[in-house]
């Protein structure tokens, strides 16, 4: 039995730093599915992805929680998804108590690592089913938190690789631009990348970086690319709506990005996608993403010198980047497509829906 009817509770929708899950609310829209969303909290940016309002998903969210069960009751859901293992799942859990309809979750990278609920195995046991986007997210899971590996589904989050694509009439930047597509918080390490930039700078490596995202360590940031001179080399324009970072995509040669943990980020997906190959720490699903020699260059986390070299390597050498953006983009139709993600999806609903669980 495929659903009809799903109600999803997220934190805050829409997020500008989660297009993840416009994309794939989007899709299931776009399937037939009937959607309602319970948002914990209004959105905190003016700046919207267009998908939100195109998609008319916009007219489907709830921002009042005094009226989260009048909706579930009058909407009568076959099943209710959050994102996040925190205050969604915790509004989720409880909603499918009172109304006695099933409920299932994803859990990404900051709501695992860094910030996890204390009774996270509670949760896991009360869900029909426990998503993941990766499985190094599975594994530490099941280690720390005594989920069972057996039990948690490794789906990843994905990217409409009809939209990004590589631009048909699209000249890359000369010099090689290299992008960064990642919000401006710690465990990204974005300092770091400065400090990259300025070594590929006094080594004569010709590029421009460009790092967009906000957060808030935006004005630190900015204060330290002053303090070593990279105006004039690295741009750092804020955030940036879905349409703008797919032609910074198309423009772009290289991605990057510096993190000290990630669970399965989508801006190296979109890169993909869009044919860029991409140097990243190999950190959290990051490898499961990205093919060492294959589809970019791996690096060890937190390691200037090692950064340095792998962007040198790629911005210096454009048949390897050639090489490796086209197999990239084979691998994101093939492995990471919102489509592919929604398939998957739709398929572990139907077993819950016909009495399965994921224990």
């Amino acid at each position: 039995m495929i659903p009809e009817r799903v109600v999803y509770v997220l934190n805050i929708f829409p997020k500008l730093s989660e297009t993840f899950i416009a994309g794939e609310l989007a899709e299931l829209k776009r399937r037939g599915v009937n959607l309602r969303i319970l948002s914990l909290l209004p959105p905190r940016e003016e700046l919207r992805h267009e998908i939100v309002k195109r998609t008319g998903l916009d007219t489907l969210v709830c921002y009042d929680p005094q009226e989260f069960s009048a909706v579930v009751r009058e909407f009568q859901p076959q099943l209710l998804h959050a994102h996040f293992a925190r205050e969604a799942t915790a509004e989720a859990r409880r909603l499918a108590g009172v109304h006695h309809v099933p409920f299932t979750f994803t859990a990404h990278g900051y709501d695992i690592h860094r910030k996890p609920p204390d009774d996270f195995a509670a949760r896991a046991a009360a869900a029909r089913a426990v998503v993941t986007v990766s499985a190094a997210n599975a594994d530490y899971m099941a280690a720390i938190f005594g989920v069972p590996r057996e039990s948690i589904h490794i789906i990843s989050c994905g990217v409409d690789t009809e939209i990004f694509r590589p631009g048909a009439n699209v000249i890359r930047a000369a010099p090689p631009l290299l992008l960064c597509v990642a919000r401006h918080v710690t465990v990204k390490n974005l300092a770091l990348l400065l400090e990259a930039c300025a070594e590929l700078r006094r080594r004569g490596v010709e590029f421009r970086c460009r790092m967009i995202g906000d957060g808030p360590l935006h004005e630190e940031l900015k204060a330290r690319r002053a303090a070593l001179d990279l105006e004039a080399i690295v741009a750092l324009p804020g955030a940036a709506d879905q349409g703008e970072v797919l032609q910074q995509w198309q423009r772009a040669s290289v991605g990057v990005l510096t993190s000290q943990n990630e669970g399965m980020p989508v801006s190296l997906m979109e890169a993909a996608a869009c044919g860029v190959p991409v140097v990243a720490p190999a950190v959290g699903g990051i490898p499961e993403l990205v093919g060492d020699e294959e589809t970019g260059l791996l690096t060890q986390p937190g390691d200037r010198e090692s950064l340095v070299a792998a962007l040198a390597r790629l911005l210096q050498d454009e048949r390897l980047r050639k090489r490796l953006g086209e197999t990239a983009r084979h691998r994101a139709v093939e492995r990471f497509s919102v489509r592919r993600q929604v398939d998957q999806l739709l398929a572990l609903w139907s077993t819950v829906l016909n009495g399965g669980t994921n224990r």
